[in-house]
């Protein structure tokens, strides 16, 4: 995240690909805190559950991000889809229930956190379209992240030291051994930076909703890439649960070309 904050200064102070913006009030930092807050919460319990949970259900679990933002998106901003398109999240859910029942390493533990990771993404995509869209506080991509990353830094430095105080120490020594470490880290955060501003930028030029539909899709090479590199089962209903899944996406993405946001 120090990393983001970095490559989001040197866009904006040295390269000026925008203009530098200025946090103007006290009920906009809590925003930005608050953003700040939900994805820190989320990745905690997202890397929570992988100890828990293999990285294919891990990413079924997270395909049902889309349901819980139609949620917060009513809740918050009081924008509502046509029933359609929530009709189109059904299926979503379903595949998701249907390859809870029958996944052969199932955790209760790391169920529940995995499920709190992906109502905390899709929490934060909601208040990050906030941020980047309300005529009153709005902000550029690059702004946010310059003044997100750092604040998330902090909130999970405690955790790192908690549960992975010893990993400089670590780094430093197989870097000694392997200088290409350092060149992997480098491209780690660069991917990061890249991801997190791309998200920003989705989320304000189409909806947090939608954003979390797209998504699906990195869910559905993750799980399968899982698979094929960890070995973990898989059954024949799981597999079937997650294709449902899948469905449920290409039947939102197809509601949502052919229907309007109701407000």
């Amino acid at each position: 995240m120090c990393g983001c904050a970095l490559y989001s200064y040197a866009a904006i102070s040295w390269l000026e690909i925008v203009q530098m913006q200025y946090i103007l009030s006290k009920r906009q930092f809590l925003k930005i805190f608050a953003l700040s807050a939900i994805f820190s919460f989320s990745v905690v319990c997202g890397n929570t559950s992988l100890k828990y949970l293999p990285v294919s259900f891990n990413q079924a679990i997270g395909a049902t991000t889309p349901f819980f933002t139609a949620i917060f998106a009513v809740l918050i901003t009081c924008k509502r889809e046509s029933t359609v398109v929530y009709m189109a999240l059904v299926p979503v859910v379903l595949g998701i229930v249907v390859a809870s029942r029958s996944e052969p390493l199932f955790h209760l533990l790391g169920f529940l956190v995995c499920l709190g990771s992906t109502a905390g993404r899709a929490l934060k995509s909601v208040v990050q379209g906030i941020l980047l869209t309300s005529e009153a506080e709005k902000l550029h991509s690059m702004n946010l992240l310059l003044y997100m990353a750092p604040l998330s830094a902090l909130l999970l430095l405690p955790f790192t030291i908690m549960w992975e105080g010893n990993v400089f120490a670590i780094t430093a020594e197989n870097a000694k051994d392997d200088s290409s470490i350092l060149l992997l880290l480098f491209a780690n955060v660069t991917v990061a930076y890249l991801v997190n501003l791309t998200n920003f930028l989705v989320t304000k030029h189409t909806s947090a909703l939608t954003l979390q539909v797209l998504g699906n899709a990195k869910a559905a090479v993750a799980a399968v890439v899982s698979v094929l590199i960890f070995r973990n089962p898989v059954t024949i209903m799981g597999m079937t649960g997650f294709v449902i899944t899948i469905i449920g996406v290409v039947l939102y993405s197809e509601a949502k070309k052919r229907f309007k946001v109701v407000h």
